[in-house]
């Protein structure tokens, strides 16, 4: 794994996190960690995101927390793993989007009642073996597809 941060605001200078269990403990540590995918904070610094349903501009970017709630009883790589792959499809159907980690200011929620950054600071892109990780645990201590209904 390279350096996470070197403290530089765009994308020339992240490193990237290889491992599911450092980004785990960087999830658990003390910033509030979020996961994005997008073509990367150089790209959403020109554009940030947009209510495609309302045509409507968000005051922030779209994002997902890493962070384990609270009430959570299983193991955080859990939680993680979770987020990860949830939110990997966006991968899938554009291939110039990569998954991403920052911190930075709540400033709303979205129309999924995602949370919303404004000031991002891009901490670190997730790499392949992390993706790959992250799918392999999720799949192992989840049950896809089940539904409150099954």
């Amino acid at each position: 794994m390279h350096d996470a941060t070197d403290g530089s605001s765009g994308e020339a200078g992240m490193g990237r996190i290889e491992d599911l269990a450092l980004l785990t403990c960087l999830a658990t540590g003390d910033l509030d960690v979020y996961l994005r995918y997008s073509q990367g904070p150089d790209a959403d610094r020109a554009g940030g995101s947009r209510d495609y349903e309302a045509d409507v501009p968000m005051p922030g970017l779209s994002v997902t927390p890493l962070r384990p709630e609270p009430w959570w009883p299983r193991p955080a790589v859990d939680w993680v793993a979770r987020r990860v792959v949830k939110y990997a499809d966006l991968n899938e159907s554009c291939p110039d989007r990569r998954p991403w980690v920052l911190t930075g200011r709540v400033v709303g929620a979205g129309p999924d009642h995602e949370p919303l950054i404004a000031d991002p600071l891009p901490l670190a892109w997730v790499g392949r073996r992390a993706l790959d990780e992250a799918a392999r645990r999720y799949h192992e201590r989840f049950a896809p597809g089940r539904a409150s209904t099954d």
